[in-house]
């Protein structure tokens, strides 16, 4: 063989082999969501996207059950396990009832996260908060009580629409919503409905809602599912400006009802981000470089970790007519 065909060969071999060595090297993480189709979980997913091309040794293996349900979520966790993932960061659809599965995990030395909608700690090491708990509550409290003045009523009776009666997240912001209530006077709380973050059972909940309860101000839905399901539900009842919907959403998916005056003003933080701590917290994890304390997030900071390993990312944030738009073309 002439030498430089020799050396152009030798050349090839040793890119091929160092192709190899860093697919061997990469990371690959699991990133688990409540179900799959859902708008909050694809933008958090193109942050995971985001924080894998920066750190440029992960793979992000974006999952899911096709509905919100913690059996679904055990099926996806065990094929994980089974591909011998690094890492597995979950939005759970249940506190506990993943614990076993996640115990499993980590006896096989997979780092687990839980961000979002949390696990037990038995259950995983680190858990990401989107915010703090408390300010998410209170945050909801005061879009209902600006939503009742918007009405043009002094005082009124709101509605909670969440998403399942288990999930984790939904029912401590629900809890930390009626610790701030008594501060609201002028807010009546007339019940709890759940539409299992599911668009049609969600609409006929709000349906529901707006038959049962006449006097109806304003209905709060801390999911993303449930306030784009209750805007609509109201639109077409012909309730818009008598009736109006807040609580967490994405604002591509309700600049519209914006417009329409459905909604007044919602809160979120921004899911790329969520998505993009995740990854980055589980890739720390993995790679033995965080402490009992903190862990890094990369370009969000670094995340202090409490006794249980929880940890809060950013506070939330209120869009309405004057930027939802803006960020409409984001997220």
């Amino acid at each position: 063989m002439p030498f430089k065909k020799l050396v152009a060969s030798a050349l090839v071999a040793a890119a091929m082999a160092s192709s190899g060595l860093v697919q061997a090297d990469s990371v690959r993480i699991g990133l688990v969501v409540k179900a799959l189709g859902i708008g909050f979980f694809e933008a958090a997913n193109e942050g995971a996207q985001e924080a894998a091309k920066e750190l440029g040794d992960v793979e992000v293996i974006y999952t899911g059950p096709t509905s919100t349900t913690a059996e679904g979520q055990i099926e996806v966790i065990n094929s994980l396990i089974a591909q011998k993932v690094d890492a597995i960061a979950v939005s759970a659809n249940d506190t506990d009832a993943l614990v076993p599965i996640l115990k499993k995990a980590q006896q096989r030395g997979i780092k687990v996260v839980s961000w979002d909608s949390g696990v037990a700690p038995d259950g995983r090491q680190v858990h990401l908060n989107p915010s703090s708990n408390a300010l998410i509550g209170e945050m909801n409290v005061k879009l209902a009580a600006e939503a009742v003045l918007a009405s043009g009523a002094e005082q009124g009776d709101i509605a909670i629409l969440s998403a399942t009666p288990t999930s984790t997240n939904q029912n401590i912001w629900i809890d930390e919503m009626k610790k701030v209530l008594p501060q609201y006077p002028n807010l009546n709380l007339v019940t709890t409905v759940y539409g299992d973050d599911l668009a049609d059972k969600s609409y006929r909940e709000t349906v529901g809602l707006l038959k049962s309860y006449p006097n109806l101000k304003a209905i709060v839905s801390p999911t993303s599912v449930g306030i784009v399901a209750a805007a609509q539900a109201v639109h077409d009842q012909g309730r818009a400006g008598e009736v109006f919907v807040t609580g967490l959403g994405l604002p591509s998916e309700l600049a519209g009802h914006v417009d329409s005056g459905v909604v007044k003003s919602f809160a979120i933080w921004n899911p790329i981000d969520l998505g993009y701590a995740a990854t980055m917290i589980s890739y720390n994890l993995v790679k033995g470089s965080a402490t009992d304390s903190s862990v890094g997030m990369g370009r969000i900071g670094t995340a202090s970790l409490d006794a249980d390993g929880s940890a809060a990312m950013a506070e939330p944030f209120i869009y309405n007519a004057s930027n939802v738009h803006a960020f409409a073309d984001i997220f």
